[in-house]
């Protein structure tokens, strides 16, 4: 493997562990920070809409520098964001750190598609990006859990200081291992969103809206399912996630692989469409334990199996502008997990249980399966 990948897997993880685990620390945070529990929620909002603004932000103001320098100054700002909410003094500077936080997010991933797929080896382009986005899968597998430790042995504060540490080893990983690469041709400001024009990026970006926001309907309120509806008891929880994270890993590991085999489209499209199968299933066996943790691991799976071939998939079609696509594709992950936790929570404050959660999200992942379908058809007729 790669160096510069394992670099980029650094950079992907510290940025999994600074989303995810804030998760687990809302009530402490809440009790510490003399604030209620929706209002510390706000933070997991300020962190993704951080990643909506920076992710643009960046290609606007960094796009005539070298890919390298770009990489180590978004991995600075993890370490230096989440340093200084380690070392919030209250509530609204904390509110404001999360949002800095999130600021290089989608920009990383963009960057980092980029640079992975010119360091990959002939035909493992997709498999190369898959590496690089393994990071925020050992982040739920493995990192999210540490976090939510430190931060009950010691402080919520420990956690964030965690993660910029990791942010500097990534840093000097990334300075390290990641060779020079020239800048991207610049098309000026208009030519970013020159590709946007034609319809093709439109289908990859409502399609990852979709998809991730499908199964996020769900996996917003997996906690309260597992304990509600399928029978588990609290204890289990760390482990049900610890097994979710590893239906991510796997599902990343097999989308890059089988991408570069079959196909980026055709691999995201059929994984959309098992995706809906699964939720379907979830809506009708959540009650049964095995069938809940079994369509749970799928389900966990098809959201990291379909990431890396959406990934090269809208850096394909935007040639001439990949940073501002590889970084409006984070945008519409984003966007859709938003989407999906609004959704999700309707069929609960109608008073159905937890499991109806999955009702909205087999449209939703069925309409991205029909959206990449027209894509993979419209990709026919025009070659």
């Amino acid at each position: 493997m790669k160096k510069s990948l394992i670099a980029l897997a650094f950079g992907t993880l510290a940025l999994g562990m600074s989303e995810f685990v804030m998760m687990g620390l809302l009530p402490e945070i809440a009790r510490s920070l003399g604030v209620s529990v929706p209002q510390a929620g706000r933070l997991i909002s300020a962190y993704a809409l951080g990643v909506s603004c920076g992710a643009p932000l960046t290609v606007l103001v960094a796009r005539r520098q070298p890919l390298r320098r770009i990489l180590l100054a978004l991995t600075a700002l993890i370490a230096v964001a989440n340093l200084g909410a380690a070392a919030a003094p209250g509530y609204g500077s904390l509110l404001l750190l999360r949002f800095v936080s999130g600021l290089p997010h989608g920009a990383f991933f963009g960057v980092g598609s980029i640079v992975a797929e010119r360091v990959a080896s002939e035909g493992r382009r997709t498999e190369a990006v898959s590496i690089m986005i393994v990071g925020m899968t050992v982040a739920n597998l493995f990192g999210v859990p540490l976090g939510t430790y430190l931060a009950a042995e010691w402080s919520w504060r420990a956690t964030f200081a965690f993660v910029a540490v990791w942010g500097a080893v990534a840093a000097l990983l990334v300075r390290l291992w990641v060779p020079h690469l020239a800048p991207l041709p610049d098309t000026g400001l208009g030519g970013q969103f020159r590709f946007l024009r034609r319809r093709e990026p439109w289908f990859i970006l409502l399609s990852v809206l979709c998809g991730n926001g499908g199964i996020f309907c769900w996996y917003s309120y997996v906690g309260p399912q597992m304990l509600r509806v399928s029978g588990f008891e609290a204890d289990d929880l760390t482990s049900i996630v610890m097994l979710a994270g590893f239906g991510m890993f796997l599902g990343n590991i097999l989308g890059g692989r089988l991408a570069d085999r079959f196909g980026p489209a055709q691999v995201a499209r059929w994984t959309l469409a098992a995706a809906s199968v699964a939720l379907a299933g979830m809506l009708l066996l959540a009650r049964v334990p095995a069938a809940a943790l079994l369509l749970m691991t799928l389900s966990t799976a098809a959201l990291f199996c379909v990431s890396a071939p959406q990934q090269l998939l809208i850096l394909e079609r935007s040639r001439g502008s990949e940073l501002m696509g590889g970084a409006l594709v984070q945008v519409a992950f984003n966007m859709g997990n938003a989407l999906g936790a609004a959704l999700g929570g309707v069929p609960i404050a109608c008073g159905r249980s937890e499991a109806f959660t999955a009702l909205p999200g087999v449209v939703l992942t069925a309409a991205g399966f029909v959206l990449l379908t027209l894509y993979v058809r419209r990709s026919r007729a025009t070659a």
